[in-house]
């Protein structure tokens, strides 16, 4: 009786892993300049921020989201910062918003033309679909084994994983947003003779900034929720003391550390959803 499991099996996993090593070989260079080039900008924001004392750093962050945002989320801010400040996880903090901010910017960097384009290409849009789908679905540590291979274990791997993971709402929504523009405003455009430089820079992505902006508001979440998958590969930050919380069953640090991610994320996401909310009222 004839089975699938008859036919002679594809040696897929074989071919990836000699794939893997294939790369590391030939571009092992480069990856390390990725690797030096990232842990650098990281270590820089963290040393950055370090220099400014707790309290100061408190009052400078909740005086900048109250010129962006709400009064009430400033004073969450200061709160929560003080918080964090007082169960003693300043430095772990620190290091997980270089982490996510790092994450953010390069998603954002690379996200952001590559919807501009992919709204542009119906080619490009068909090639990075089913990408995109990729990235979302694989399950998040599986993201973690070829960036070990190639920038070993630390900060970069983290940063790796959490671009692949984030990156994709950013490309997402942009291409939504752009191809969102009423069709009328295309035509007029067109009907005045306007570039297509000129149509997308001064009609599409100012119409799209809410839209695009909502993506971003995504990835930051995204990024900050590879936190503690990224402690599994050396990332430092408040994922590491959950990781360790776990592995060593300690409760009251887990609960303490997940708060202070939990009050980290509120933070973020109010920020920019209401960064997003005045942008919107500018266009309209």
């Amino acid at each position: 009786m004839f089975t699938l499991s008859s036919l002679p099996r594809i040696p897929l996993a074989d071919w990836i892993d000699q794939f893997v090593d294939w790369l590391t070989v030939s571009f092992g260079g480069v990856f390390n300049g990725i690797a030096s080039g990232v842990e650098s900008f990281v270590d820089a924001i963290v040393q950055g921020l370090g220099f400014v004392p707790p309290v100061m750093l408190t009052v400078i962050f909740a005086a900048l989201v109250w010129l962006i945002s709400k009064r009430g989320i400033a004073l969450f801010t200061l709160i929560g910062f003080f918080i964090i400040d007082y169960l003693g996880y300043w430095d772990a903090m620190l290091q997980t918003l270089a982490l996510v901010v790092t994450s953010v910017l390069i998603s954002v960097i690379i996200g952001i033309p590559v919807g501009i384009w992919g709204s542009q290409k119906k080619t490009v849009r068909r090639v990075v679909t089913p990408i995109l789908d990729l990235m979302q679905t694989m399950p998040a540590f599986v993201y973690l084994l070829p960036a070990i291979f190639f920038f070993n274990i630390g900060v970069v791997p983290g940063v790796v994983a959490s671009v692949i993971f984030a990156m994709p709402p950013t490309i997402r929504m942009t291409i939504l947003g752009i191809q969102q523009v009423p069709e009328d405003l295309i035509e007029a455009t067109e009907a005045f003779g306007s570039t297509t430089s000129q149509r997308l820079f001064k009609v599409q992505l100012p119409l799209a900034t809410k839209t695009i902006l909502a993506g971003i508001n995504q990835s930051i979440m995204l990024a900050l929720s590879m936190v503690v998958i990224a402690s599994m590969v050396g990332a430092p930050g408040l994922g590491e003391e959950v990781y360790r919380a776990v592995t060593q069953l300690q409760t009251g640090t887990g609960v303490e550390t997940g708060l202070a991610i939990v009050i980290i994320a509120i933070v973020l996401d109010r920020v920019t959803q209401n960064i997003k909310l005045k942008k919107s009222r500018g266009n309209a």
